[in-house]
């Protein structure tokens, strides 16, 4: 007799859960609650994919902008939105994963290439901090179109495409932008320079 109630509660929890999902795709209390019910589980599932709580956070917000995206193509029932939003969660985590390897790579790449022009040039650590904080020392727009151009191989009219400009304003901002970081550079160098002497004597 006990078995049996225990199913007959099971079978009405599962209509009401069938019932939430089909309210949850007109009705915003509905679709707030599916949420709440299954954060929880997915957060949990990223952060042991991930081992890292703020990254766990970020991917668990993504899973959940997918599913607001995509709610009006689910035809499931309440079981299956949960197996729905685990896919979303692997799918999600494995970018993410696949991002931070790439990131990774190219920071390990770029330091490499880093290490070996400062090597081949005779280049002291200190003289790549100057030049960063001679880049950092110049205007935002200036400092993108010197990113895009030289760090990342972008021609003057993607340039001018992205900063909603015209390439022949874009040229001659650049050659503002390399005239004042060059000034920059030879204040820079020149007071490093008086350091070092102040030091030695």
């Amino acid at each position: 007799m006990i078995v049996g109630i225990c199913k007959l509660r099971s079978a009405a929890d599962v209509d009401e859960d069938n019932g939430l999902v089909i309210q949850a795709r007109s009705g915003r209390a509905a679709f707030v609650q599916l949420y709440r019910r299954h954060y929880d589980a997915i957060f949990r599932y990223c952060a042991h994919r991930l081992f890292d709580r703020a990254a766990a956070e970020d991917v668990t917000s993504e899973v959940f902008l997918k599913m607001v995206e995509n709610f009006h193509c689910f035809r499931g029932t309440e079981a299956q939105i949960r197996n729905w939003l685990y896919k979303i969660a692997t799918n999600a985590v494995n970018n993410h994963l696949r991002r931070m390897n790439r990131r990774n790579r190219l920071l390990r790449a770029a330091q490499e290439r880093a290490n070996s022009q400062a090597a081949d040039c005779g280049q002291s650590a200190a003289k790549l901090v100057l030049l960063k904080d001679a880049l950092l020392a110049l205007k935002p727009r200036y400092q993108t179109i010197i990113t895009l151009r030289f760090f990342e191989n972008m021609k003057l009219k993607e340039i001018a495409d992205v900063l909603g400009s015209s390439p022949g304003t874009v040229r001659s901002q650049l050659a503002r932008a390399l005239a004042k970081l060059r000034k920059q550079l030879a204040v820079e160098f020149i007071e490093e320079s008086e350091v070092i002497e102040n030091e030695q004597r």
